[in-house]
């Protein structure tokens, strides 16, 4: 075997312990029993020694060094970056602090689940702060003495960028965000929200129908309920979660929707990625480019609502909207609420950038864990215009902070403004779009995006991913003109 070979054969190993470890995950998240979780946070130690063994073994190292790129082919080339990139991280970070990282989140998880349905923020803060401890350790030692703690901790997210670019390109975004939602709230009138009771059962089944209808494979995945809905694996074991309310359907709706674009793009992969570093999302921001196009450009479109409006009709009969223009509205319904996941297009942005300041700061050592509750509160009151009234509604709603997931949420941001410029190339390459989402295909769109995008894994870095895609440089302006486009016209603006 050449030594590419050899460490090829070496990674795909990995790449499958590190699927086990993401099952366990997936478990503790939907059917592990509460009191497994002090044994759980070991497993998950345990499986994170040994991967991170693996990942800084020295042999990978050799292999490296003993491989010339030049007689590669791309995807070699490709292979050889990836490994490489995980590979000098990895021999940065200490072994015993990889597991410990591994076994205070897992433990973390059920703790703050626990203060959220409580209520008590004090509860989870000593926790949340022994996470950050470690995350702020980790970055140290991948950062070295000159680099950027919060940079080090975003790179494992959004290879290539930077908070200070971030930053940036989230200012260009603000201004033009809290003008249209002004103009929205000012204009004097407000699409009705439903007023029904909608049975878990035909929320479930009819979650399932929109799941195939945008191109989910079960026969290499499920769906589970879930507190936070989440998607998990990849290659031919790919699962989803999502929750349900029996006044708002639209939770279950499009957060199996969103769910399903982050499967769909793990699914469509190229089969030959399958178990090496190809073979997943190349960036949670493309990744979440994809979650965000499936919900928002295709499943919030007003050809697609009148699809939806049919299809309720048929589950729960009459349930108070008048037609499909009222459905419309309601479906776009633009108000301040509290809640990241729930937020319209309009707010959702501003839910992440709250977010991706207060979590520098914490990196930075700017804010301390134990002030993180009255920041929230006062940052969300400065941005929305109201009070944050309870813990869960506030900094206790979210999972990915006790998880450990610092530097992930501006990838959600980003992921919308890659959606713009995707959404933008997609219409010009399917002029016929809406005519099929009128009649609840989106088969023209996901074909496009899987041929464009999905199907190279990470082929290419993050940035040259939607290059490639769309043709242009990623920017902010095509999100702002589809919102502003479509929010005019929704209120009349």
């Amino acid at each position: 075997m050449t030594p590419f070979d050899r460490l090829m054969h070496y990674q795909r190993q990995t790449e499958a312990l590190g699927q086990v470890a993401g099952r366990l995950g997936w478990d503790q998240e939907t059917v592990m029993p509460r009191g497994a979780a002090e044994q759980r946070g070991e497993e998950t130690a345990a499986m994170e020694s040994v991967l991170h063994a693996r990942r800084s073994d020295p042999r990978i190292g050799e292999w490296l060094e003993a491989i010339d790129p030049a007689g590669l082919s791309e995807v070699g080339r490709a292979q050889i970056r990836l490994i490489r990139r995980s590979y000098e991280r990895a021999v940065k970070v200490p072994a015993d602090l990889a597991a410990e990282i591994a076994r205070v989140t897992s433990l973390a998880q059920g703790i703050w689940a626990e203060a959220r349905a409580a209520e008590d923020v004090a509860g989870f803060l000593p926790t949340l702060g022994r996470v950050v401890d470690l995350r702020r350790q980790e970055a140290a030692a991948l950062a070295g003495s000159e680099g950027d703690l919060y940079d080090a901790l975003l790179d494992d997210y959004e290879p290539g960028a930077t908070g200070a670019a971030l930053d940036q390109m989230f200012g260009e975004l603000r201004p033009r965000l809290v003008a249209l939602r002004e103009a929205i709230m000012g204009a004097g009138h407000q699409p009705a929200a439903l007023n029904h009771e909608f049975p878990e059962e035909g929320q479930l089944r009819l979650s399932r129908d929109l799941a195939r209808s945008f191109g989910y494979d079960f026969n290499f995945g499920r769906i589970d309920k879930a507190v936070h809905p989440f998607s998990s694996g990849s290659g031919r074991d790919v699962r989803i979660t999502t929750r349900t309310n029996p006044r708002d359907p639209f939770n279950c709706f499009y957060s199996t929707i969103h769910e399903v674009g982050h499967a769909c793009y793990e699914q469509n992969i190229d089969p030959d990625y399958g178990l090496t570093p190809l073979g997943r999302g190349v960036s949670m921001g493309v990744h979440e480019s994809q979650s965000r196009i499936y919900e928002n450009q295709l499943g919030r479109s007003e050809a697609f609502c009148g699809f939806l409006y049919r299809r309720m009709a048929e589950e729960f009969g009459d349930f108070g909207v008048s037609d499909a223009r009222a459905f419309y509205g309601a479906v776009n319904r633009v108000h301040a609420g509290y809640i990241r996941t729930e937020a319209d297009e309009v707010h959702y942005n501003l839910h992440v950038l709250l977010r991706f300041d207060l979590e520098r700061e914490m990196i930075a050592g700017r804010l301390a864990v134990g002030d993180l509750e009255e920041a929230w509160n006062s940052r969300f009151a400065a941005d929305f215009g109201v009070a944050v009234d309870r813990p869960s509604n506030g900094c206790l709603q979210d999972v990915h902070w006790s998880v450990g997931l610092f530097g992930y949420f501006p990838t959600y941001t980003l992921g919308n403004v890659y959606a713009g410029c995707l959404y933008q190339a997609l219409r010009a390459a399917v002029p016929d779009l809406d005519a099929g989402l009128g009649r609840g295909e989106t088969g023209a769109a996901t074909a496009w995006l899987a041929e464009n995008l999905q199907r190279h894994g990470g082929l290419c870095e993050p940035r040259e991913t939607i290059r490639r895609a769309t043709g242009m440089e990623p920017g902010v302006e095509p999100l702002l003109a589809y919102l502003e486009a479509k929010f005019s016209a929704l209120y009349g603006i």
